[in-house]
């Protein structure tokens, strides 16, 4: 296929790439740029496709590529970073006198809750609690690692229960 031919070709599939573009970006001028910018690169990428492949699917590949491509860059536009030196705000907890009894207390019985858990069930919890994976807590424990996600869940159920008063 000639330069001329595939130029041609992609023009021509400009009606059958709007049905799709206007159901990526429900408006019609935003579809119509989405159809010239695919195009465009369609044109550009010519020694990209292969004679005898589908250029319908083609298009619709860069079509649908572009369209991700320009939504990541506009969520890009839209994050707001905020890099003033303002920390007013955010450094004045430092001011703020706390009673730490409150926290003692929670501690306190949730250290209990867990103590009040059968072995079976804390051991695993807690291995999982301080960081193992559940196949090296399988491989300690010498259990199936099925039976470890099990006693893990059925832990922090119990734990629920019994710590209803924190739930939020």
């Amino acid at each position: 296929m000639t330069t001329v031919e595939f130029n041609t070709a992609v023009v021509n599939m400009h009606q059958s790439l709007k049905p799709i573009a206007y159901k990526l970006t429900r408006d019609s001028e935003e579809a119509n740029d989405l159809i010239q910018e695919t195009l465009l690169k369609a044109i550009a990428n010519r020694e990209k496709f292969t004679d005898g492949t589908n250029l319908k699917a083609w298009l619709y590949t860069i079509m649908k590529n572009t369209f991700i491509t320009n939504y990541h860059r506009l969520v890009k536009r839209k994050t707001f970073i905020d890099t003033t030196d303002n920390l007013h705000f955010i450094n004045s907890a430092g001011a703020i006198d706390e009673n730490g009894a409150g926290s003692t207390l929670a501690m306190d019985e949730i250290q209990k809750a867990i103590q009040g858990l059968s072995y079976e069930y804390k051991t695993p919890f807690m291995m999982h609690f301080r960081g193992y994976k559940y196949f090296e807590i399988a491989d300690i424990l010498d259990i199936p690692i099925g039976t470890v996600k099990n006693r893990i869940h059925i832990a922090r159920k119990e734990l629920k229960t019994e710590l209803k008063a924190y739930r939020s």
